[in-house]
């Protein structure tokens, strides 16, 4: 049903519609998500980061200004982050669980309810959110070795490696603290497992990049798929699925979480890749990653050498890279173009998900969120 209505572009009556073009910018979409929910996501975590022991590590991480730590630019994302908009992945727990509501299997528990949603579905909403948020704390830990005079002090940079390691690990025993006090095996095996696969895929992601000369991989979109479901739709989509074992929902109904979950986070990676290629408001080029999705679709349309020679006539002295002439080499050929109907492909299966809860403010909100992630220029 929905499957063409993201070309179409027309939203009214009782089901949700998407428009193709124009409509609220993501921003106005989660401002109105969270309203819905009860209270705004972005102090979801607020507990956590307040505490005498986070204080203190922001407190130390003030010794790395001047430096070009990447663990300050995690720092600063948040307090905001305009591409993530702060707490995206705890908002869709929040809202998925009031979009299906309490099971037949969990009415006497209807009085532990505040604005349709359990407490035990909020605290797993800070859960993924705490988890999340230690995998970004733990990625901002830079090479030592390949380090440049002008990144800073050399006891500065290793001084930000080990506040790196400790505060995200502080965050990530929180969150497994808090996940043990749901007192849910089923809930704890999802979230473990999605931790898994977190670890699984960064570390896939490492190896590559820390070959040599390995500026792009050797990979299709199928692979490129599986790698990106370990590292950035995993987590979401167990917590979806997870806050639906809460409320003691049908195995159907948590698969359908599990898939608007997975869809959803898929369609927001493949909207960030797309950016530097769709962006109309700035004459400079963006980098781009060349695993992005557009420049592993071009290089399946070209063949591998083909782009390999495309970078190499991109690459001036010192192996800079040319991305402007990249970029227009994957404008000129179908990486762009495909990446865009594979991103309203994995929205369409979202909606598709949606379809079996019932209509509801939450929905509308789950679905616009698909809308904002699937729309471009």
């Amino acid at each position: 049903m929905w499957g063409a209505l993201l070309r179409r572009g027309v939203r009214g009556g009782g089901g949700l519609r998407c428009l193709s073009s124009g409509g609220p910018p993501w921003s106005q979409v989660v401002s109105e998500a969270e309203k819905i929910v009860g209270y705004p996501t972005s102090f979801m975590s607020l507990r956590c980061l307040l505490s005498d022991e986070l204080s203190n590590i922001a407190m130390q991480v003030r010794k790395l200004v001047g430096t070009k730590h990447p663990l300050l630019d995690t720092a600063r994302g948040f307090v905001y982050d305009s591409r993530n908009n702060l707490q995206m992945r705890g908002l869709v727990v929040l809202l998925i669980s009031k979009a299906a509501g309490p099971s037949t299997a969990e009415l006497s528990f209807q009085h532990d309810m505040v604005s349709g949603i359990y407490s035990s579905q909020r605290s797993l909403a800070e859960i993924t959110e705490l988890i999340h948020t230690a995998f970004l704390v733990h990625r901002g830990i830079v090479n030592i070795g390949e380090l440049k005079s002008c990144d800073g002090p050399l006891k500065d940079m290793q001084f930000g490696n080990k506040m790196a390691v400790l505060s995200g690990d502080f965050l990530l025993a929180n969150a497994c603290t808090s996940l043990a006090q749901l007192q849910n095996t089923k809930v704890v095996e999802l979230i473990s497992s999605a931790i898994g696969d977190l670890v699984q895929g960064i570390y896939y992601e490492n190896s590559k990049s820390s070959e040599e000369n390995c500026l792009t991989d050797d990979i299709g979109i199928s692979r490129w798929k599986e790698q990106v479901f370990l590292r950035h739709s995993a987590l979401l989509a167990k917590s979806c699925q997870a806050a639906m074992e809460l409320a003691k929902h049908s195995a159907e109904i948590q698969d359908m979480a599990f898939q608007y979950g997975k869809h959803m986070s898929m369609s927001h990676k493949l909207h960030s890749d797309l950016q530097p290629f769709v962006k109309e408001t700035s004459n400079d080029t963006m980098a781009f990653s060349l695993n992005s999705a557009p420049a592993i679709l071009h290089q399946e349309f070209r063949g591998r050498e083909a782009w390999l020679k495309q970078i190499r006539e991109a690459q001036g002295k010192g192996n800079i890279v040319d991305y402007k002439k990249l970029q227009e080499a994957i404008k000129a050929g179908k990486g762009v173009t495909s990446a865009i109907d594979l991103c309203r492909c994995h929205g369409n299966r979202a909606l598709a998900a949606l379809e079996r809860f019932p209509p509801s403010e939450a929905r509308d909100a789950l679905a616009n969120i698909v809308c904002a992630v699937t729309r471009f220029p």
